[in-house]
Protein backbone atom coordinates (compact mmCIF):
# COMPACT_ATOMS: atom_id res chain seq x y z
CA UNK A 1 0.00 0.00 0.00
CA UNK A 2 2.91 2.34 0.66
CA UNK A 3 4.16 1.68 -2.85
CA UNK A 4 0.73 2.45 -4.28
CA UNK A 5 0.63 5.70 -2.32
CA UNK A 6 4.03 6.71 -3.67
CA UNK A 7 2.92 5.95 -7.21
CA UNK A 8 -0.29 7.90 -6.79
CA UNK A 9 1.40 11.05 -5.56
CA UNK A 10 2.33 12.17 -9.08
CA UNK A 11 1.40 9.48 -11.57
CA UNK A 12 2.95 10.08 -15.00
CA UNK A 13 1.60 7.19 -17.02
CA UNK A 14 3.55 6.14 -20.10
CA UNK A 15 1.24 6.56 -23.08
CA UNK A 16 1.58 4.73 -26.40
CA UNK A 17 2.85 6.64 -29.40
CA UNK A 18 0.23 6.86 -32.15
CA UNK A 19 1.46 6.94 -35.75
CA UNK A 20 -0.69 7.56 -38.83
CA UNK A 21 1.04 6.25 -41.96
CA UNK A 22 0.04 7.39 -45.46
CA UNK A 23 1.54 7.12 -48.92
CA UNK A 24 1.97 10.53 -50.51
CA UNK A 25 3.46 10.31 -54.00
CA UNK A 26 6.92 8.78 -53.76
CA UNK A 27 7.07 9.04 -49.97
CA UNK A 28 5.57 7.28 -46.99
CA UNK A 29 4.65 9.93 -44.43
CA UNK A 30 4.28 9.22 -40.72
CA UNK A 31 2.53 11.61 -38.33
CA UNK A 32 3.28 10.59 -34.75
CA UNK A 33 1.62 11.83 -31.58
CA UNK A 34 3.55 11.24 -28.35
CA UNK A 35 5.08 13.10 -25.38
CA UNK A 36 8.50 13.95 -26.82
CA UNK A 37 10.09 14.52 -23.42
CA UNK A 38 10.32 10.79 -22.73
CA UNK A 39 12.32 10.21 -25.91
CA UNK A 40 14.65 13.16 -25.37
CA UNK A 41 15.24 12.33 -21.69
CA UNK A 42 16.39 8.86 -22.70
CA UNK A 43 13.78 7.00 -20.63
CA UNK A 44 13.38 3.32 -21.51
CA UNK A 45 9.64 3.61 -22.13
CA UNK A 46 9.36 -0.10 -22.79
CA UNK A 47 10.63 -0.92 -19.30
CA UNK A 48 8.60 1.48 -17.11
CA UNK A 49 4.89 2.16 -16.71
CA UNK A 50 5.33 5.50 -14.97
CA UNK A 51 8.01 8.05 -15.81
CA UNK A 52 8.57 8.69 -12.11
CA UNK A 53 10.04 5.19 -11.89
CA UNK A 54 12.77 6.03 -14.42
CA UNK A 55 16.25 7.22 -13.41
CA UNK A 56 15.77 10.11 -15.85
CA UNK A 57 12.57 11.33 -14.12
CA UNK A 58 14.04 14.71 -13.13
CA UNK A 59 15.24 15.37 -16.67
CA UNK A 60 11.82 14.38 -18.01
CA UNK A 61 10.04 16.79 -15.64
CA UNK A 62 12.41 19.61 -16.54
CA UNK A 63 11.80 19.06 -20.26
CA UNK A 64 8.03 19.19 -19.75
CA UNK A 65 8.39 22.69 -18.33
CA UNK A 66 10.22 24.00 -21.42
CA UNK A 67 8.42 26.42 -23.76
CA UNK A 68 7.37 24.88 -27.11
CA UNK A 69 10.21 26.47 -29.11
CA UNK A 70 12.88 25.13 -26.75
CA UNK A 71 11.35 21.66 -26.64
CA UNK A 72 11.13 21.69 -30.45
CA UNK A 73 14.85 22.47 -30.66
CA UNK A 74 15.75 19.78 -28.14
CA UNK A 75 13.79 17.16 -30.07
CA UNK A 76 15.38 18.18 -33.38
CA UNK A 77 18.80 17.75 -31.79
CA UNK A 78 17.73 14.29 -30.60
CA UNK A 79 16.19 13.26 -33.93
CA UNK A 80 19.33 11.78 -35.59
CA UNK A 81 19.65 9.31 -32.72
CA UNK A 82 15.96 8.48 -32.86
CA UNK A 83 15.97 8.05 -36.64
CA UNK A 84 18.64 5.37 -36.36
CA UNK A 85 16.32 3.37 -34.10
CA UNK A 86 13.22 3.59 -36.30
CA UNK A 87 13.24 0.76 -38.82
CA UNK A 88 11.50 1.35 -42.14
CA UNK A 89 11.91 -1.44 -44.70
CA UNK A 90 10.34 -1.04 -48.13
CA UNK A 91 10.07 -4.38 -49.94
CA UNK A 92 12.71 -5.61 -47.50
CA UNK A 93 15.21 -2.78 -48.18
CA UNK A 94 15.96 -0.18 -45.48
CA UNK A 95 14.67 3.36 -45.99
CA UNK A 96 16.00 6.26 -43.94
CA UNK A 97 13.36 8.40 -42.17
CA UNK A 98 13.67 12.17 -42.57
CA UNK A 99 12.14 14.62 -40.07
CA UNK A 100 9.70 17.09 -41.66
CA UNK A 101 7.87 18.90 -38.87
CA UNK A 102 7.51 19.19 -35.09
CA UNK A 103 4.56 20.71 -33.20
CA UNK A 104 4.84 21.08 -29.42
CA UNK A 105 1.86 22.48 -27.47
CA UNK A 106 2.13 25.16 -24.81
CA UNK A 107 2.91 24.19 -21.23
CA UNK A 108 -0.28 23.75 -19.20
CA UNK A 109 -0.10 21.39 -16.22
CA UNK A 110 3.38 19.96 -15.75
CA UNK A 111 1.87 17.08 -13.78
CA UNK A 112 0.29 15.76 -16.99
CA UNK A 113 1.91 14.37 -20.15
CA UNK A 114 2.24 16.85 -23.04
CA UNK A 115 1.54 14.92 -26.27
CA UNK A 116 3.22 16.61 -29.22
CA UNK A 117 3.26 15.77 -32.93
CA UNK A 118 6.16 15.14 -35.25
CA UNK A 119 6.15 14.13 -38.89
CA UNK A 120 8.77 12.17 -40.80
CA UNK A 121 8.90 10.61 -44.24
CA UNK A 122 10.67 7.70 -45.92
CA UNK A 123 11.31 7.48 -49.68
CA UNK A 124 9.39 4.95 -51.77
CA UNK A 125 11.03 3.60 -54.91
CA UNK A 126 9.01 3.11 -58.08
CA UNK A 127 6.75 0.08 -57.80
CA UNK A 128 7.10 -0.30 -54.03
CA UNK A 129 4.54 -2.74 -52.63
CA UNK A 130 5.12 -3.36 -48.93
CA UNK A 131 6.56 -1.72 -45.84
CA UNK A 132 7.62 -2.97 -42.44
CA UNK A 133 7.86 -0.65 -39.45
CA UNK A 134 10.08 -1.33 -36.44
CA UNK A 135 9.98 0.73 -33.26
CA UNK A 136 12.86 0.62 -30.80
CA UNK A 137 12.03 -0.97 -27.45
CA UNK A 138 13.09 2.17 -25.59
CA UNK A 139 10.35 4.14 -27.38
CA UNK A 140 7.57 2.05 -25.80
CA UNK A 141 4.35 0.89 -27.47
CA UNK A 142 3.34 2.07 -30.93
CA UNK A 143 -0.17 2.22 -32.36
CA UNK A 144 0.30 2.15 -36.14
CA UNK A 145 -2.63 3.16 -38.35
CA UNK A 146 -2.58 3.12 -42.15
CA UNK A 147 -4.45 5.96 -43.86
CA UNK A 148 -5.79 6.71 -47.34
CA UNK A 149 -6.45 3.12 -48.49
CA UNK A 150 -9.26 0.58 -48.34
CA UNK A 151 -9.06 -2.13 -45.64
CA UNK A 152 -6.14 -0.36 -43.90
CA UNK A 153 -3.68 -1.94 -41.50
CA UNK A 154 -4.26 -1.07 -37.85
CA UNK A 155 -1.72 -2.52 -35.42
CA UNK A 156 -0.70 -2.34 -31.77
CA UNK A 157 3.05 -2.95 -31.70
CA UNK A 158 4.59 -3.80 -28.35
CA UNK A 159 7.87 -2.12 -27.45
CA UNK A 160 10.64 -3.37 -29.71
CA UNK A 161 8.28 -5.11 -32.16
CA UNK A 162 8.41 -4.96 -35.96
CA UNK A 163 5.25 -5.17 -38.02
CA UNK A 164 4.60 -7.83 -40.62
CA UNK A 165 4.88 -6.60 -44.22
CA UNK A 166 2.07 -4.11 -44.83
CA UNK A 167 0.73 -3.67 -48.36
CA UNK A 168 0.97 -0.02 -49.37
CA UNK A 169 -2.17 -0.37 -51.48
CA UNK A 170 -4.19 -1.57 -48.47
CA UNK A 171 -5.93 -4.84 -47.80
CA UNK A 172 -4.19 -5.79 -44.54
CA UNK A 173 -7.03 -4.93 -42.22
CA UNK A 174 -7.23 -7.61 -39.53
CA UNK A 175 -10.22 -9.93 -39.50
CA UNK A 176 -12.70 -10.03 -36.58
CA UNK A 177 -11.02 -12.99 -34.86
CA UNK A 178 -7.56 -11.44 -35.06
CA UNK A 179 -8.86 -8.10 -33.76
CA UNK A 180 -10.55 -9.90 -30.86
CA UNK A 181 -7.33 -11.69 -29.94
CA UNK A 182 -5.19 -8.56 -30.37
CA UNK A 183 -7.32 -6.45 -28.02
CA UNK A 184 -7.31 -8.89 -25.10
CA UNK A 185 -3.74 -7.95 -24.04
CA UNK A 186 -4.59 -4.27 -24.60
CA UNK A 187 -7.41 -4.54 -22.05
CA UNK A 188 -5.27 -6.55 -19.64
CA UNK A 189 -2.45 -4.01 -19.85
CA UNK A 190 -4.83 -1.21 -18.92
CA UNK A 191 -5.47 -2.97 -15.63
CA UNK A 192 -2.01 -4.44 -15.05
CA UNK A 193 0.15 -2.45 -14.89
CA UNK A 194 -1.43 0.80 -16.12
CA UNK A 195 -4.82 0.93 -14.36
CA UNK A 196 -3.97 2.02 -10.84
CA UNK A 197 -7.46 3.55 -10.41
CA UNK A 198 -9.12 0.27 -11.29
CA UNK A 199 -6.63 -1.82 -9.29
CA UNK A 200 -7.46 0.16 -6.15
CA UNK A 201 -11.20 -0.13 -6.77
CA UNK A 202 -10.97 -3.91 -7.15
CA UNK A 203 -8.82 -4.11 -4.01
CA UNK A 204 -11.50 -2.11 -2.24
CA UNK A 205 -13.98 -4.82 -3.16
CA UNK A 206 -11.53 -7.50 -2.09
CA UNK A 207 -10.96 -6.14 1.43
CA UNK A 208 -14.66 -6.21 2.34
CA UNK A 209 -15.18 -9.82 1.33
CA UNK A 210 -14.17 -12.92 3.22
CA UNK A 211 -15.70 -15.29 0.67
CA UNK A 212 -14.88 -15.71 -2.99
CA UNK A 213 -18.37 -15.97 -4.49
CA UNK A 214 -19.71 -12.56 -3.30
CA UNK A 215 -16.44 -10.98 -4.40
CA UNK A 216 -16.71 -12.42 -7.90
CA UNK A 217 -20.34 -11.26 -8.12
CA UNK A 218 -19.24 -7.72 -7.30
CA UNK A 219 -16.42 -7.80 -9.85
CA UNK A 220 -18.82 -9.17 -12.48
CA UNK A 221 -21.29 -6.34 -11.78
CA UNK A 222 -18.44 -3.89 -12.09
CA UNK A 223 -17.38 -5.42 -15.42
CA UNK A 224 -20.93 -5.44 -16.83
CA UNK A 225 -21.38 -1.78 -15.92
CA UNK A 226 -18.14 -0.50 -17.40
CA UNK A 227 -18.80 -2.55 -20.54
CA UNK A 228 -22.09 -0.68 -21.03
CA UNK A 229 -20.66 2.82 -20.73
CA UNK A 230 -17.49 1.92 -22.63
CA UNK A 231 -19.60 0.76 -25.58
CA UNK A 232 -21.89 3.80 -25.44
CA UNK A 233 -18.94 6.20 -25.20
CA UNK A 234 -16.99 4.47 -27.98
CA UNK A 235 -20.06 4.70 -30.24
CA UNK A 236 -20.41 8.39 -29.47
CA UNK A 237 -23.69 8.20 -27.55
CA UNK A 238 -22.16 9.34 -24.25
CA UNK A 239 -19.50 11.96 -23.74
CA UNK A 240 -18.50 13.22 -20.31
CA UNK A 241 -15.42 15.44 -19.83
CA UNK A 242 -12.45 13.88 -18.05
CA UNK A 243 -12.55 16.81 -15.61
CA UNK A 244 -15.82 15.34 -14.30
CA UNK A 245 -15.17 11.62 -14.74
CA UNK A 246 -11.71 11.42 -13.15
CA UNK A 247 -12.63 13.04 -9.78
CA UNK A 248 -15.75 10.85 -9.60
CA UNK A 249 -13.69 7.72 -10.23
CA UNK A 250 -11.38 8.77 -7.41
CA UNK A 251 -14.42 9.37 -5.18
CA UNK A 252 -15.70 5.87 -5.98
CA UNK A 253 -12.41 4.41 -4.77
CA UNK A 254 -12.58 6.37 -1.51
CA UNK A 255 -16.25 5.44 -1.01
CA UNK A 256 -15.89 1.66 -1.28
CA UNK A 257 -12.81 1.77 0.97
CA UNK A 258 -14.61 3.83 3.63
CA UNK A 259 -17.60 1.52 3.40
CA UNK A 260 -15.26 -1.37 4.19
CA UNK A 261 -14.27 0.40 7.42
CA UNK A 262 -17.73 1.42 8.66
CA UNK A 263 -19.83 -1.50 7.39
CA UNK A 264 -18.24 -4.84 8.28
CA UNK A 265 -20.71 -6.93 6.28
CA UNK A 266 -21.69 -6.97 2.62
CA UNK A 267 -24.91 -4.92 2.41
CA UNK A 268 -27.73 -5.55 -0.04
CA UNK A 269 -26.99 -2.17 -1.62
CA UNK A 270 -23.35 -3.00 -2.39
CA UNK A 271 -23.88 -4.64 -5.84
CA UNK A 272 -25.98 -1.65 -6.96
CA UNK A 273 -23.30 0.77 -5.77
CA UNK A 274 -20.59 -1.25 -7.48
CA UNK A 275 -22.62 -1.30 -10.70
CA UNK A 276 -23.09 2.48 -10.55
CA UNK A 277 -19.39 3.07 -9.99
CA UNK A 278 -18.65 0.63 -12.81
CA UNK A 279 -20.52 2.97 -15.16
CA UNK A 280 -18.07 5.72 -14.19
CA UNK A 281 -15.03 3.52 -14.68
CA UNK A 282 -16.32 2.58 -18.15
CA UNK A 283 -16.09 6.24 -19.11
CA UNK A 284 -12.50 6.18 -17.89
CA UNK A 285 -11.74 3.17 -20.11
CA UNK A 286 -13.37 5.03 -23.02
CA UNK A 287 -10.82 7.82 -22.67
CA UNK A 288 -8.06 5.17 -22.85
CA UNK A 289 -9.45 3.68 -26.06
CA UNK A 290 -9.96 7.20 -27.39
CA UNK A 291 -6.18 7.55 -27.44
CA UNK A 292 -5.92 5.14 -30.36
CA UNK A 293 -9.51 4.20 -31.22
CA UNK A 294 -11.32 0.98 -32.07
CA UNK A 295 -11.06 -0.33 -35.65
CA UNK A 296 -14.19 0.76 -37.53
CA UNK A 297 -14.49 -2.52 -39.40
CA UNK A 298 -14.25 -4.72 -36.30
CA UNK A 299 -15.69 -2.59 -33.52
CA UNK A 300 -17.56 -5.36 -31.69
CA UNK A 301 -14.70 -7.94 -31.63
CA UNK A 302 -12.28 -5.24 -30.44
CA UNK A 303 -14.65 -4.10 -27.71
CA UNK A 304 -15.30 -7.66 -26.52
CA UNK A 305 -11.58 -8.51 -26.60
CA UNK A 306 -10.71 -5.36 -24.66
CA UNK A 307 -13.31 -6.10 -21.99
CA UNK A 308 -12.19 -9.70 -21.64
CA UNK A 309 -8.65 -8.42 -21.15
CA UNK A 310 -9.91 -6.00 -18.48
CA UNK A 311 -11.78 -8.81 -16.71
CA UNK A 312 -8.69 -11.03 -16.78
CA UNK A 313 -6.66 -8.15 -15.36
CA UNK A 314 -9.16 -7.70 -12.52
CA UNK A 315 -9.12 -11.40 -11.74
CA UNK A 316 -5.32 -11.30 -11.73
CA UNK A 317 -5.44 -8.49 -9.14
CA UNK A 318 -7.76 -10.58 -6.98
CA UNK A 319 -5.56 -13.64 -7.38
CA UNK A 320 -2.45 -11.74 -6.32
CA UNK A 321 -4.25 -10.19 -3.36
CA UNK A 322 -5.47 -13.62 -2.29
CA UNK A 323 -1.97 -15.06 -2.54
CA UNK A 324 -0.72 -12.32 -0.22
CA UNK A 325 -3.49 -12.18 2.42
CA UNK A 326 -6.25 -14.60 1.41
CA UNK A 327 -5.18 -17.33 3.79
CA UNK A 328 -5.95 -14.93 6.64
CA UNK A 329 -9.57 -14.40 5.54
CA UNK A 330 -10.98 -16.69 8.21
CA UNK A 331 -8.76 -15.43 11.01
CA UNK A 332 -10.39 -13.42 13.79
CA UNK A 333 -7.81 -10.67 13.41
CA UNK A 334 -8.08 -10.34 9.58
CA UNK A 335 -10.43 -7.36 9.61
CA UNK A 336 -8.60 -5.35 12.27
CA UNK A 337 -5.05 -6.14 11.18
CA UNK A 338 -5.39 -6.28 7.38
CA UNK A 339 -8.74 -5.22 5.92
CA UNK A 340 -9.25 -1.95 7.81
CA UNK A 341 -5.67 -0.59 7.49
CA UNK A 342 -5.56 -1.50 3.80
CA UNK A 343 -8.97 0.07 3.20
CA UNK A 344 -7.87 3.21 5.05
CA UNK A 345 -4.82 3.51 2.82
CA UNK A 346 -6.99 3.08 -0.31
CA UNK A 347 -9.42 5.70 1.00
CA UNK A 348 -6.59 8.17 1.58
CA UNK A 349 -5.30 7.69 -1.95
CA UNK A 350 -8.80 8.08 -3.38
CA UNK A 351 -9.43 11.24 -1.34
CA UNK A 352 -6.07 12.67 -2.42
CA UNK A 353 -6.97 12.04 -6.06
CA UNK A 354 -10.38 13.71 -5.62
CA UNK A 355 -8.68 16.89 -4.42
CA UNK A 356 -5.87 16.71 -6.99
CA UNK A 357 -8.16 16.07 -9.95
CA UNK A 358 -10.72 18.66 -8.89
CA UNK A 359 -8.03 21.34 -8.71
CA UNK A 360 -6.55 20.59 -12.17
Amino acid sequence: MAALWAASAAAHEVLPAIADMERQGNELVFTVEAPLEGFVAGIDLGAVDDTNAAPEAETYDALRALPPAEMDARFRDFWPDMAERIEIRVDGAPAAPELRAVAVPEVTDTELPRPATFTFAAPLPEGAETVQVGWDEAFGTLVLRQQGVEAPYDGYLEAGATSDPIRLAGGDQAGPWQVFVDYIPVGFEHILPLGLDHILFVLGLFFLSDRLRPLLWQVSAFTLAHTVTLALAALGYVSVPASIVEPLIAASIAFVALENIFFPRLGVWRPAIVFGFGLLHGLGFASVLGEFGLPAGAFVPALIGFNIGVELGQLAVIAMAFIVVGLAWKRDWYRQVIAIPASAAIALIGAYWVVERTML
